[in-house]
Parts: structure tokens; sequence; C-alpha cells
């Protein structure tokens, strides 16, 4: 069987979770890089197989996936990867967590809605910044309230990186790039030197990836 290719752009956080989930999966994969400022993502032969122009695809078992937690479930559901518990509430929690990041702030701050808004506005680098900061700053304030919980272990529910974990630490390095205060965040600070700790995450994090 073919190795699986992942489409992948080095900063891309959607990009960043699917690396960890294939780490963490014992997943070898060629990556063939997508320049995002260089419009890569929007050249035909990227469209064919994302319509949608986005990072990152994964080719695998002979399809071509898209959507960053489709992917990782898609690797659950076939690899056997115990990212989510076994309980429906506990499923629901970690889903919870992991979607406040790739559906409420990563959306909000993707790198084509920040700069339709400045053209808008006729905003420059300090608004990009602020806006930034402030939608990255928001949400991970709720993910901490989120992480009182009886549930949250050394990592986001329980002992084991799971689905919250992938989507949290890329969010981390966004949240480090545009100057994000992060002081208070005493229980994701406490994961995310858990999820360091692990080569999985390491391997997978920009700094390793840079093409």
């Amino acid at each position: 069987m073919a190795m699986p290719v992942l489409y992948d752009y080095w900063r891309s956080s959607a990009s960043y979770r699917v690396r960890i989930a294939l780490n963490l999966a014992g997943i070898a994969y060629e990556t063939v890089p997508v320049d995002l400022l260089a419009g890569d993502q929007k050249a035909p032969a990227h469209l064919e197989r994302n319509p949608q122009g986005l990072v990152p695809t994964l080719e695998i078992d002979g399809v071509m996936l898209t959507q960053s937690l489709a992917i990782i479930e898609y690797l659950i559901e076939t690899r056997g990867a115990k990212w989510l518990p076994d309980d429906p509430v506990g499923r629901a929690r970690v889903r919870t967590l992991a979607h406040s990041i790739a559906m409420d702030i990563h959306p909000v701050c993707n790198t084509s809605v920040i700069n339709h808004v400045l053209e808008l506005t006729g905003g420059g680098d300090a608004e990009r910044v602020a806006w930034m900061r402030c939608f990255i700053g928001k949400g991970l304030a709720a993910f901490e309230k989120l992480l009182d919980h009886d549930a949250t272990g050394r990592f986001c529910h329980g002992d084991q990186p799971g689905l919250a974990d992938i989507c949290l630490i890329p969010q981390l390095y966004n949240a480090e790039r545009w100057g994000v205060d992060l002081s208070g965040l005493n229980r994701i600070e406490e994961i995310r030197t858990a999820c360091e700790a692990l080569p999985g995450f390491a391997a997978a994090h920009p700094d390793a990836c840079i093409k």
C-alpha cells in the first residue's frame, strides 16, 4: 500500500493537528508542501485535491481526505487511535474542547478572513495583531474555564492525550506567534508541558517542519 501523503503548510495550525495525529498513531507519511503565502493552495492541482483551497489534505487508503478534524476522526475509526473516550458524555466533552478551538477560534483568525476584514476597514498590521490577540485570547480564556472539570487530568481529558490536546497545542503556537497574554492559564500550561514531552507532538512542531 502506498505511503500516505500529507499536503501541508508548516505554519498552518490545521496541518499541525494532523501531523500530531499521524505521529501519535505511528503512521509514516510523505509531506508535500503547499505554500500558502505563494498561493499554492489556489493552484488547479491543489483545488483538484481540495476544492476549498485549504490545507491539510491527506491522501491515505486510496482516498483524499480534507478538514483536519474529519481526518483525525478517520484515524480514530480506522487505526484504533484512542483520542476520544469510550463513554458518550466524555466524547461530547472532548469534542466540545476541540471544537471550541477548531470551530470558534480558528475560523475567525484564518488568514483569508482577517485579510478581508482589513480590506474592508483599511486596517494594517496593528489591527491584524489586535484582532488575533482579541479572539485567540478570549477563546483560550474560555478553554481554561472548560478545563475546570473533574475529568481533566494530565491532559485535557484524563491522563492520555486526545483530540482536544491535538487541537490545543497548535493554537498555543499561534497565540505566542501573535503575542497573546497567556498569564493565568495554568491548566493549559500544565497540559502543554505534558504534551511537549511526547515525541509525537515535538516532531510535529512547525520549527521541525519548515520547508
